[in-house]
């Protein structure tokens, strides 16, 4: 095969980290992009709303791009589409239900004239340009989720995106086991799959287990049920209605995502829940609390959610009350675990009780575990293997389980977000690297705010801030008055008593004394001093102004 028959492979968010998945597909200058999702900020990503992948090696070429395709409607999948259509407006295939969150999505941020969608349903396929693209059902934990079979002149593709092998899932459909075999008996040249469980042993439960653990905590529970999950975890609400229709308990949706992605569901038919279970929130408010279960966000923490508000007493339509029962239906995505604990513990010290899944089988992982992992390379037989989705952790615990169930070691290849790879013919190689950061997106503000600027805030975070305000006479370069200092998170109001005149001090004798007159000079005579007197390392700013 010669090297015009090249693929490239161009992973632009979601390899090396959970989250912001983007994965772009190039061949003879034409390119397809799967996904476009966000990535929830680190603890240490002060500000920050959340992040978007960066592809600026898409915006470069943007007349190249033929379609985005979407693979299901979580926001790691669908979350940057505004942001990506706002500058590469192609269409967007997308099957039904995941249409309907997109569409909501947009519609609540002003931009959905700007998408041009084409449905499609798992079994249909699309020709996009040089790709033809085969949309076939995975099981996973939202309704209408898809994996792709995407037949290029350089060969046949599986992105297998987040699946599990769940036989008995909440909706009825499994995954399509017989289009594996179908993609096998053909020839699958490479395998790209989900590796955010390659560390996690055995077999992924099935999301069946978590009806009767709801069931227990409606029968237990006294008081209201607060019911806390991912607005876009479509199942995890039909398996609530259900308990609470066995319960008699009326159900409630608090927080506009959460409300609109139920009503989009509901219309689809991929929700079946009876008129009269659903209730105003203001309704259930002044029922009988043992007759109530409210649905809201915050299963991860995050402050600005319901039950992130709630368990800081900042909520307005509603607190929590002594009898309330949280339950925290989600996993805690890496590197939540930190603000995930925290509200649980502030929750409880309001007088409310947590179940989260330590406590009870109220939620189970949407993604494969080892064995299935094992499985689906064993079903598929790909040439080549590359993981994708997870941190760099998981993704080479991947490459071993494709190693330990046959695929050759050169035939398996890790990257990477902006590490190109390429398949060509039989061989499968890493080609150029390009840029695959992140774009941190705070209030209106997309992409101003750059790592330097994180680790500002993070300095001054940990150790505040001291402002210098001189001024001096531009004849004779001495000081008009004393300099006014200000200080804010860097010492307690007693210790500034002792140190403040100190440091005052010394910039006297710098300017007066040392013939030092640059704010440079004075920032580091003074950084050295505070340093040496606290063992801290305040940012120090100075202005000098002369009249």
């Amino acid at each position: 095969m010669s090297k015009k028959n090249k693929l490239r492979i161009i992973p632009l968010g979601g390899l090396g980290e959970v989250g912001k998945n983007m994965m772009a597909y190039e061949f003879a200058g034409d390119i397809i992009v799967v996904d476009a999702g966000i990535m929830f900020p680190d603890n240490d990503m002060l500000g920050v709303d959340y992040i978007i992948p960066d592809f600026e090696y898409l915006l470069k070429r943007k007349d190249r791009v033929r379609g985005l395709i979407i693979t299901h409607g979580h926001e790691d999948h669908i979350g940057a589409i505004q942001h990506f259509i706002s500058q590469i407006n192609v269409p967007i295939y997308a099957t039904p239900l995941t249409r309907g969150l997109i569409e909501a999505k947009l519609f609540r941020n002003n931009s959905q004239h700007k998408a041009q969608f084409k449905t499609v349903q798992a079994g249909e396929s699309s020709n996009i340009g040089p790709f033809k693209v085969e949309y076939f059902h995975v099981s996973h934990s939202i309704p209408d989720a898809v994996s792709l079979a995407i037949t290029t002149p350089a060969g046949l593709i599986i992105h297998m995106s987040d699946f599990k092998f769940d036989h008995t899932p909440v909706d009825g459909w499994p995954t399509d086991f017989a289009k594996l075999a179908e993609f096998a008996a053909r020839g699958v040249d490479l395998l790209l799959s989900d590796s955010t469980n390659a560390e996690r042993p055995g077999w992924t439960p099935s999301e069946k287990i978590i009806g009767p653990a709801f069931d227990k905590v409606f029968t237990e529970a006294k008081g209201r049920i607060i019911v806390a999950t991912f607005a876009s975890l479509i199942s995890r609400v039909q398996q609530v209605a259900d308990a609470a229709l066995k319960s008699g308990r009326k159900m409630a949706i608090a927080g506009p995502s959460m409300v609109d992605n139920i009503k989009v569901a509901r219309k689809l038919k991929y929700l079946e829940i009876p008129d009269d279970l659903i209730v105003p929130v203001e309704q259930a408010l002044n029922m009988q609390e043992h007759k109530v279960v409210i649905m809201c966000t915050g299963s991860q923490g995050e402050p600005s959610s319901i039950v992130g508000r709630l368990s800081a007493g900042t909520n307005r339509q509603f607190d929590l009350k002594p009898n309330d029962t949280v339950v925290l239906s989600s996993h805690p995505i890496p590197g939540n675990e930190e603000g995930i604990s925290k509200t649980i513990n502030r929750i409880l010290r309001r007088g409310a009780n947590v179940i989260d899944d330590q406590v009870a089988p109220i939620h189970v992982s949407g993604h494969a575990a080892q064995e299935e992992q094992k499985l689906l390379i064993n079903l598929v037989r790909p040439k080549h293997f590359m993981p994708i989705h997870g941190e760099l952790r998981m993704l080479k615990r991947h490459a071993q389980l494709a190693k330990e169930v046959g695929v050759e070691e050169e035939n398996i290849i890790v990257a990477e977000n902006g590490q190109v790879v390429e398949l060509i013919g039989n061989k499968i190689q890493l080609g150029e690297r390009i840029p695959g950061g992140y774009i941190f997106v705070e209030g209106d503000s997309i992409g101003d705010i750059d790592h330097d600027i994180m680790k500002e805030r993070g300095q001054l975070a940990r150790s505040g801030i001291l402002l210098i305000d001189i001024s001096l006479d531009k004849q004779t370069g001495k000081l008009l008055h004393d300099p006014e200092i200000l200080t804010r998170g860097f010492v307690s109001p007693d210790e500034a008593e002792t140190l403040l005149p100190e440091v005052r001090k010394r910039v006297l004798q710098a300017v007066n004394g040392g013939g030092m007159s640059s704010e440079k000079d004075i920032i580091n005579t003074i950084k050295s001093y505070l340093h040496q007197e606290t063992k801290r390392r305040p940012m120090v700013f100075v202005t000098l102004s002369k009249a």
